[in-house]
């Protein structure tokens, strides 16, 4: 049930224009300080994954590493996304309470 929310809560995020999408435009976000939760697909390439989680630690945004790529990107309605940058607060602490839980 709770996966059902978290992933629920992502589609929400999109539908109101608060999810960023791809590495580029995350990386971009989260310099920019536009970005307040990364979601980091556990099937994404381990590279990227380190590259992501270095600049969230720098840059003090919170990340949670969970689903994978198909699942989260079935979500939102896209294909093959990895990285999802949310960049409203009330989003963003709402999904890590329903994460955290997991």
């Amino acid at each position: 049930m709770t996966m059902n929310n978290v992933l629920t809560l992502m589609g929400f995020a999109k539908k109101s224009g608060n999810l960023v999408l791809g590495e580029t435009l995350c990386s971009e976000g989260i310099k920019r300080k536009k970005i307040s939760l990364m979601i980091i697909a556990n099937d994404l390439n381990e590279t990227t994954t380190k590259r992501i989680i270095q600049l969230c630690e720098s840059e003090d945004v919170a990340y949670r590493i969970l689903y994978t790529k198909d699942e989260l990107s079935r979500a939102i309605g896209k294909e093959n996304y990895g990285l999802f940058g949310i960049s409203n607060k009330k989003f963003s602490r709402a999904l890590i309470e329903k994460i955290d839980v997991l």
